[in-house]
């Protein structure tokens, strides 16, 4: 036998290997994903492209009826849409950078710290998540209000009186920042604690043996997980947009006058269908909601190399 003839034999094996193997796993790797392309397409790519048609057709005609961006000049000149965007801005500005400036800190610290005690503190941050919606807007109106929460005194060296107070004006951007942190700080200190963990033990060892102390092995852990903290924001930043149950139930609880009916683009789309019945309007603002959040993860994600796999 040739040296040729054994070099075909030996690439010709891992060849007939690999498609034995795909031949084995047949359809099972597309049935699993099916489910999530099904849904997906039901109650994501449908309805947007839904909301598109109806961004562009005139609500008060009946039938379709191509309505140019009218729907879009009626949302953006209305007195409502600069403040509705404006209370997110700052509720995001607020967020986003205490919960990442929290959560890697709070990662770190568990990263530095294993044992039984990472362990139960993991759970501890976890436990919060569990309660999440309407539910977590409830137990938080009975941490804001002085009369009843155990924090009562707290609040109140902040001059904080009433509920009314505590969701007041800008007070509600900083509650709600604080509920949000809460219910999804756990999960993402989780998250962040596994790329910490996923480090090579070999760079961590060799810094140390350079002479790295804590504060310099913070320089070299934190490009190693750069991807995760990205992902955290991207997603974040998207849900950030999305507020309506927090300010519709704490104004609901609040009283009339304390919190705006408007006061989040989501508010202010829901009024525009569901109380002047100008579905286009609506469309529009949930149109510009997908494109801010579209331009905010593409911004990260190019910025950052997300997708670079060398």
């Amino acid at each position: 036998m040739s040296t040729s003839t054994v070099a075909r034999s030996a690439t010709a094996a891992p060849a007939r290997s690999r498609a034995a193997g795909a031949r084995r796993h047949g359809l099972a790797p597309y049935l699993f994903v099916l489910p999530y392309v099904l849904l997906l397409l039901a109650f994501g790519i449908l309805p947007s492209l839904y909301s598109v048609l109806i961004s562009f057709d005139d609500p008060f005609v009946p039938g379709l009826s191509f309505h140019g961006v009218e729907n879009y000049l009626v949302a953006f000149r209305d007195f409502r849409f600069a403040p509705a965007f404006g209370n997110v801005a700052l509720y995001l500005l607020i967020w986003l950078p205490f919960m990442t400036v929290a959560v890697l800190g709070l990662a770190l610290l568990l990263h530095q710290r294993p044992g039984r005690m990472s362990a139960l503190a993991r759970l501890v941050y976890f436990l919060p998540g569990a309660v999440t919606g309407s539910a977590a807007v409830v137990l938080w109106l009975f941490v804001l209000d002085p009369t009843v929460s155990p924090f009562g005194p707290l609040l109140r060296l902040f001059g904080i009186e009433t509920l009314r107070e505590a969701v007041d004006g800008s007070n509600l951007a900083f509650s709600i920042a604080l509920m949000a942190f809460s219910i999804g700080a756990g999960g993402w200190i989780v998250i962040i604690f596994g790329a910490f963990q996923n480090i090579d033990r070999e760079i961590v060892e060799a810094a140390r043996i350079d002479g790295c102390n804590a504060r310099q092995a913070w320089h070299i852990k934190l490009p190693l997980i750069q991807k995760y903290v990205v992902y955290m924001l991207v997603l974040s930043f998207a849900g950030g947009t999305q507020l309506f149950v927090e300010p519709q139930l704490i104004g609901r609880a609040a009283g009339p006058g304390v919190v705006s009916p408007t006061w989040s683009p989501n508010l202010l789309a829901y009024d525009f269908a569901f109380n002047i019945g100008n579905f286009g309007a609506a469309a529009a603002i949930s149109m510009l909601l997908l494109v801010i959040g579209l331009l905010g993860a593409c911004l990260l994600i190019f910025r950052t190399k997300f997708f670079d796999v060398r």
